[in-house]
């Protein structure tokens, strides 16, 4: 790895983002953000605003006329920048598909002048619709139709893996890919649908738990310190690039039986409503049964796994 004299963080004022920003400066890093606030907000960032170490730049990555300055003298990048959740990809699919495919395309460019380590967050969603129980990184992916909008995410996630791979490939830049499962935790936000933060709000509030579908389908769910310990560990081990790695815990649960838990781990006093898909977001959505991930690859590279259980994520998500 180069010595370079900073590490680049895309959508760093982001959720993810901002809890990796914060681990990097108590790291001893210096780090310098790059987010147009499309869907982060400053407010992450507020504990570390001041700090010298650290630099914001309200921007489009496209439209950041440093960027070849900030790659070329960076020690890595982490490439976090993304539209969140499906309500918003259901809504926005032109934005989603735009604004991903272009902008990872001009961020790859910038690094590759330079050969600048980049690690590229991707997402479970590129498993689609395969209904194996378990997720490995070597799977075949299975996307649903493009008539229905809430795949764009996946497509664009997974047509951007394949143009940082093209770029590990031809030209020598060292690319790790990480695809996150349900990440969740502190400050994260339920606005764009987001299952755990809306559930803990509503538990909060003492208002109904708005389940999708039948409840049935499951996830898994991991604790945002424990995905941005996995990405510090992947930055740092050169067997990682050129890999694809799985990050998520492994405690499978229903969405029901987490709405169950949410309310008895807070001790509310709230309902659960079971609320059709077409009414949650339009006729015909179709949704993924299952999603746990296989994380022995993870281990292998790394020597860490997610562990923090689904009620200690809860208690820690709750504040």
């Amino acid at each position: 790895m180069k010595n370079g004299k900073h590490i680049l963080v895309t959508g760093g004022a982001g959720f993810i983002g901002a809890h990796l920003v914060e681990r990097l400066l108590k790291d001893g890093k210096s780090v310098v953000v790059i987010d147009d606030l499309s869907t982060g907000s400053r407010d992450n960032l507020r504990a570390v605003a001041q700090q010298k170490s650290f630099r914001f730049i309200q921007t489009k990555i496209s439209n950041c006329p440093e960027l070849p300055q900030l790659a070329g003298e960076a020690e890595f990048i982490f490439h976090l920048a993304a539209t969140v959740g499906v309500e918003l990809v259901v809504k926005s699919a032109l934005h989603v598909l735009e604004a991903s495919f272009n902008e990872t395309q001009v961020l790859l460019r910038a690094a590759a002048k330079n050969s600048t380590p980049i690690l590229f967050t991707s997402t479970s969603e590129v498993y689609g619709k395969s209904a194996k129980p378990e997720f490995s990184e070597e799977d075949d992916l299975l996307i649903g139709p493009p008539g229905q909008s809430r795949w764009s995410y996946a497509c664009s996630k997974l047509t951007d893996e394949f143009l940082a791979l093209a770029y590990a490939r031809e030209k020598n830049l060292p690319v790790t890919i990480a695809r996150l499962f349900n990440t969740v935790g502190p400050r994260q936000t339920g606005r764009y649908g987001m299952v755990l933060p809306r559930f803990i709000a509503a538990a909060k509030a003492g208002e109904p738990l708005r389940v999708f579908g039948d409840g049935a389908q499951s996830r898994c769910f991991c604790l945002v310190h424990d995905v941005v310990e996995a990405l510090v560990r992947l930055q740092k081990c050169d067997a990682a690039r050129g890999e694809i790695f799985n990050i998520g815990g492994t405690e499978e649960i229903s969405i029901l039986e987490l709405a169950k838990l949410v309310v008895a781990t807070l001790g509310s006093k709230s309902a659960i409503e079971l609320i059709p898909y077409d009414q949650a977001y339009a006729p015909g959505f179709d949704d993924m049964r299952r999603r746990k991930p296989l994380v022995e690859k993870l281990e292998r590279c790394v020597n860490f796994k997610p562990q923090t259980t689904l009620r200690e994520i809860i208690r820690l998500t709750a504040g």
